[in-house]
């Protein structure tokens, strides 16, 4: 299997990781990713517009997965921040 061929396969797999926020997978596929995209780099790629096409496509999921990441920190921190609150009621009483 080409390194190109592996971008687009691990870029799928990346997808349905993050739509089943499987944290544990993404980082395991974005450690795939990493090793695949330096092996296309080191290759000669014979068509350079597809290789460009795919790590665009790749880019635009990780701008995904940064976005979403971002929503489930926020969502924490805010439910830390609740929590926090309520601990400081609880002592009022």
């Amino acid at each position: 299997m080409s390194a190109l061929q592996k971008i687009q396969d691990t870029r799928q797999a990346l997808v349905d990781a993050m739509q089943l926020r499987d944290w544990e997978a993404i980082g395991e596929l974005d450690l795939a990713c990493r090793v695949c995209v330096e092996q296309v780099l080191e290759e000669q790629p014979l068509n350079q517009s597809v290789v460009r096409e795919n790590l665009e496509e790749l880019l635009s999921v990780y701008g995904q997965l940064i976005e979403i990441t971002s929503g489930e920190r926020k969502a924490v921190v805010d439910e830390m921040s609740q929590i926090t609150q309520a601990k400081s009621a609880a002592k009022v009483y």
